[in-house]
């Protein structure tokens, strides 16, 4: 009999408000094992407020998030060890190295001695970070910091990887490098990947999720999400329509065909 995939991140009923300002609006969803998906939306569509729910970093006015099964704000700690997180500027120190930041994210993750050293030389060779290991992040180009950032995400071989806006910035052999990199993690981690860069989620996703105006419109794969068309003519009607393309509370989010 076979079993049905693990939940590895989850979102029930999550809403926040910022005063009188509504952020994101019972947004609900889970992402099985092994799955990619692009959490897409225009700008200020609520995707990094979603995300730092579902890391930690803020707690929901209602609902719940977990990860791995666990609650992302009642376990905190033991959630934060099936996760990493890539948000869209940072965590870098730039007058650190990346050898530097590693060191003490590894050790921020509970490695220590010659597991740690072993750990950060995996992580060097597996993002190319030799040839800067010794230089401050502050001196290095954009693609490298994004490496480094994905490198300290990587530390501590989390199951579910959660990125803002990953290639923002980079050029497009930046980006090319970055997806592959994104591809490969696909194969043995479940990843959330936030972008309003339609070409991100044909290049890497399983599926989509559409957010906009803090409410999720649309769940299904990235061929559902634009059929015979290219990503841009149902970005374009999802968001310009507004809240006449939004399902009414207590209904599911569908394709943009129904």
């Amino acid at each position: 009999m076979e079993t049905s995939p693990r939940v590895m991140i989850e979102a029930e009923g999550l809403s926040k408000f910022f005063g009188p300002f509504v952020a994101i609006d019972n947004v609900s969803f889970s992402i099985p094992e092994g799955q990619i998906v692009g959490f897409l939306g225009p700008n200020g569509a609520g995707k990094s407020t979603t995300m730092k729910i579902l890391t930690g970093y803020l707690a929901p006015s209602e609902g719940r998030a977990s990860i791995a099964g666990l609650d992302i704000h009642q376990e905190r700690i033991e959630a934060a060890k099936k996760l990493g997180y890539l948000p869209e500027d940072g965590p870098l120190y730039l007058d650190m190295t990346p050898a530097e930041l590693l060191h003490f994210f590894g050790e921020a993750r509970g490695l220590k001695g010659t597991h740690l050293k072993a750990r950060i030389d995996w992580i060097s060779q597996q993002y190319s970070l030799q040839p800067v290991l010794e230089k401050p992040i502050g001196k290095l180009s954009r693609g490298y910091r994004q490496r480094v950032g994905l490198a300290q995400a990587m530390m501590h071989d989390p199951e579910v990887l959660i990125m803002d806006e990953p290639t923002a910035g980079l050029d497009p052999n930046q980006i090319r490098e970055f997806r592959h990199s994104i591809q490969e993690l696909g194969k043995t981690k479940t990843i959330l990947i936030s972008t309003h860069i339609l070409q991100e989620v044909d290049a890497v996703a399983d599926r989509v999720l559409f957010i906009h105006d803090g409410r999720l419109i649309f769940d299904g794969t990235p061929q559902q999400l634009k059929g015979d068309e290219s990503l841009e003519e149902p970005f374009y009607r999802l968001t310009n329509y507004g809240r006449s393309a939004v399902p009414e509370p207590g209904t599911e989010p569908t394709s943009v065909e129904s």
